[in-house]
C-alpha cells in the first residue's frame, strides 16, 4: 500500500472514518508509539489497521493503545512481533492527567483516529471523545447531504 504524505509532512498509514461518524470529537491530541523494529518496518509497508482500536489508562496512569491490527513483518524471523499486541503512548504527563480525569466522567473515550510516521517517527492522532446517539449521526448524514446539494445547485448555477 502507498502511503500518502499530507501537507504537514505527515506519511498517513491508517485511519478510522468510523471514528468520526460515531463520536463527537472533543480534544485531539498527537501520541508517540513504543514500537518493536518489525512493527515499524511493518508500518512503513503500510500493513495496519485501527478501525476496531481503543485506548485506556491503567491504574499506573499509563495510556495504551488496544486492539489495533499491525501485520506481521513478511521478512521477520523469530524476532517478530504478535500482531494485536498493547502498545504503549507516550504523552506528556499533564495530557495524560487531563485525559484521565476526562474519562473517568461517563460518556467519554479515548479513540485513536490516525495512525501515520512525522520525522520518520511513528504517531498516532488520538481523540478524547463522546459517543453519538443514533438521531445525531441520522442528523449529520442529513446535513452533509443537505450541503452537498446546495453546492451542487450552486454550481449549476453559476454554469448556466
Amino acid at each position: 500500500m502507498a502511503q500518502k504524505k499530507n501537507d504537514d509532512g505527515r506519511k498517513v498509514i491508517a485511519t478510522n472514518r468510523r471514528a468520526r461518524h460515531d463520536y463527537n470529537l472533543i480534544t485531539v491530541y498527537e501520541a508517540g508509539i513504543a514500537l518493536m523494529g518489525t512493527e515499524v518496518k511493518s508500518l512503513r509497508e503500510g500493513g495496519a489497521s485501527i478501525v476496531e482500536g481503543f485506548c485506556h489508562l491503567d491504574r499506573r496512569g499509563e495510556l495504551w493503545l488496544e486492539n489495533i491490527h499491525i501485520a506481521e513483518y513478511g521478512h521477520g524471523s523469530w524476532t517478530n512481533h504478535a500482531a494485536r499486541r498493547r502498545r504503549k503512548l507516550l504523552l506528556h504527563r499533564q495530557e495524560l492527567r487531563k485525559l484521565e480525569q476526562k474519562s473517568k466522567e461517563t460518556g467519554y473515550t479515548i479513540v485513536p483516529l490516525q495512525l501515520y510516521f512525522r520525522d520518520g517517527k511513528a504517531k498516532v492522532e488520538i481523540a478524547l471523545a463522546q459517543g453519538k446517539r443514533e438521531y445525531d449521526k441520522r442528523q449529520a448524514l442529513k446535513e452533509a447531504q443537505d450541503k452537498r446539494e446546495a453546492q451542487r445547485a450552486m454550481r449549476y448555477r453559476n454554469l448556466g
